[in-house]
C-alpha cells in the first residue's frame, strides 16, 4: 500500500470520528508522549485514542487505531514513540478535518437564517398588507355608517332614477331661493302681477 493511500485511509478514518473527538486529539497530540504499536507503554507514551480519552473525547472507534498503527508501520511486537513527520501528518489532518466539518456547519447555519430572515420579511409584507386592507375596509364602513350633513340633491348618485330625482331637487331649490320662477304648475300660477309705483303710493294716472 503506497504512502499516499494510508494517508487517505487516515484522513477518511479521521472524518468519520465524532467532532468532539477530533477536538480531543488534536490538543493530546500536542501535549501527550503518542505512541504506536500499543494503547500504553507503562511510560507516560499513549497512543492518540488514548490522548483523545483523557481530554472528554471519548468513543469506541476501533477502526482509528488500526489505520493509524497501519499508517506508523507499528512493530508487531511492543511499541515505539511516533515519529515528529507521523504526528505532524496526523495533526494537519486532524485541523483539516476540524475546519472543514466547522465551515459546513457555519454554511448550513448562514443558511438557516437567511432562510428564516426572508420568512419574517414575507410575514411582515403579508401583515402590513392585511393590515392596510382592514383600515380600508373600516374606513369604508365608517363612511357609509356615517349620517351625511349634505342636502340629497348634493349627494353622489348611484343611478339614473337618483339622478332625475336629483335634478327635480334642484329645480326647487331654485325657486325657492328666488332664482327662477316655479314652472311646476300651468303658465301663470303662482306668480303675482307686479305693482306700479304710482298705484302703491294710491294714485292713478290715466294713460
Amino acid at each position: 500500500m503506497s504512502r499516499n493511500t494510508l494517508i487517505q485511509d487516515l484522513r477518511h478514518t479521521i472524518d468519520c470520528m465524532p467532532m468532539h473527538t477530533r477536538v480531543a486529539m488534536l490538543e493530546g497530540v500536542r501535549e501527550e508522549n503518542i505512541i504506536v504499536g500499543a494503547y500504553t507503554d507503562g511510560s507516560g507514551g499513549v497512543c492518540p485514542m488514548l490522548a483523545a480519552h483523557r481530554r472528554g473525547g471519548r468513543t469506541t472507534f476501533i477502526q482509528f487505531a488500526r489505520t493509524w498503527d497501519r499508517f506508523t508501520k507499528a512493530p508487531s511486537r511492543g511499541s515505539r514513540p511516533a515519529k515528529q513527520r507521523e504526528l505532524q501528518i496526523l495533526a494537519r489532518h486532524l485541523e483539516a478535518s476540524i475546519e472543514a466539518e466547522s465551515e459546513v456547519v457555519t454554511a448550513s447555519e448562514m443558511g438557516a437564517a437567511i432562510a428564516e430572515h426572508r420568512a419574517l420579511v414575507e410575514r411582515t409584507k403579508a401583515e402590513e398588507t392585511a393590515a392596510a386592507k382592514r383600515t380600508r375596509r373600516r374606513e369604508r364602513t365608517a363612511v357609509s355608517a356615517a349620517p351625511s350633513r349634505m342636502p340629497s340633491w348634493m349627494r353622489p348618485v348611484g343611478s339614473i332614477e337618483e339622478y332625475e330625482a336629483a335634478l327635480e331637487e334642484i329645480g326647487r331649490q331654485k325657486v325657492r331661493l328666488g332664482l327662477v320662477g316655479d314652472t311646476s304648475g300651468p303658465s301663470g300660477e303662482g306668480l303675482e302681477t307686479p305693482v306700479r309705483e304710482d298705484e302703491r303710493q294710491g294714485t292713478f294716472i290715466a294713460s
